[in-house]
């Protein structure tokens, strides 16, 4: 009970995203089928299909007109902004993992969100592939093809899901045990809520769509994500990016992961840097004052120590300072680009 008033159950919406989801998922294989062309937004790491438009079109128009009171944000629509007037927004990612998608690997999945006073309060996540429907509202619990799913694991060899791209570009070369490479971050966070794993870590930035959905799912298991400096996310942002690495599991998963990424020195990206952010503390006191209320710096760092520096104008894509480890430096500037488009020397 709340100031009186019982809280909603969101019956109606699980029911209906439910079904979207496996509507979609359904679109999903028949385009892999018929076979279809794939383009490029901003890389090769950053593909988009016709099954990511007609999926999401899919999905957005049916609930539009299930909850016209509602606001809406995809992937693959057009942002309005009318969705900052609304306190439940729906976030859909109509395919999380497109690049998986589109080379015909399984690890891809219909990710539907909704977010009620900026706080994630209902997951769904459809793996087309394996015929996985996870689902769950938070005081809820998490389900399984409407089964309830198993407790969490209690350790200690904990499994670590991580991205299959920064594994194979770097993650190799560190000795972090437990870590099992795959695409969907959506897919990730589904599966540590069913504690099929337990828990996962970025080094480079995502978008409320690509988490939403797993988020809540993660917190009605029990779990939690968070940035990977420590502070939370909040959704319907006016800007829908998370513009830093995240990490998430269930708690004694993710009170040991964060020790190891301490301990293993792992780099995370932060994207648009301001003094209000901790990582500003890392700059030197010169660039502090250089770039205070620059609205383009971007930084990756580990343990306290500034590994790349890029200064972008945001307006013109023009690189005004680029410094640091060359590594780390190409690592940072990709994630500018996605975030960004490409950049300008």
């Amino acid at each position: 009970m709340l100031g009186g008033m019982t809280a909603p159950t969101f019956s109606h919406e699980l029911t209906v995203a439910s079904a979207l989801a496996r509507e979609a998922g359904a679109l999903l294989l028949a385009h892999l089928r018929a076979g279809f062309t794939v383009e490029h937004k901003t890389s090769a790491d950053d593909p988009v299909t016709v099954a990511d438009r007609e999926a999401s079109t899919l999905i957005m128009t049916a609930l539009a007109a299930a909850f016209p009171s509602d606001g809406l944000l995809s992937e693959e629509e057009t942002d309005d902004r009318a969705r900052l007037g609304h306190d439940r927004v729906w976030i859909v990612d109509p395919i999380d993992g497109t690049k998986e998608y589109s080379t015909g690997l399984p690890d891809y999945c219909v990710s539907i969100g909704l977010a009620v006073g900026g706080e994630p309060v209902l997951g769904v996540v459809y793996a087309p592939e394996t015929d996985e429907l996870f689902s769950g509202v938070v005081g809820q619990g998490v389900f399984l093809n409407g089964q309830p799913v198993p407790a969490p694991g209690s350790g200690p060899d904990w499994r670590i899901a991580v991205s299959d791209t920064e594994h194979g570009r770097e993650l190799h070369r560190t000795s972090l045990p437990g870590m099992k490479p795959s695409g969907s971050i959506a897919l990730k966070l589904a599966r540590i809520a069913a504690g099929q794993v337990d828990a996962t870590f970025t080094m480079s930035p995502r978008s409320e769509w690509d988490i939403a959905a797993g988020h809540a799912l993660l917190r009605a298991a029990g779990g939690d994500l968070r940035r990977r400096d420590g502070r939370p996310v909040r959704y319907n942002q006016l800007r829908p990016h998370i513009e830093q690495g995240l990490i998430g599991g269930t708690p004694a998963a993710l009170d040991w992961l964060e020790g190891q990424l301490r301990g293993h020195r792992l780099p995370v990206a932060h994207l648009g840097l301001t003094p209000s952010d901790p990582a500003w503390t890392l700059l030197p006191e010169s660039d502090r004052a250089a770039l205070d209320g620059h609205p383009g710096v971007n930084v990756r760092h580990a343990s306290g120590e500034v590994l790349a520096l890029l200064v972008v104008n945001p307006g013109t894509r023009q690189v005004e300072r680029a410094e640091g480890d060359a590594f780390h430096l190409d690592r940072l500037t990709r994630d500018v680009t996605r975030a960004l488009g490409t950049t300008q020397s």
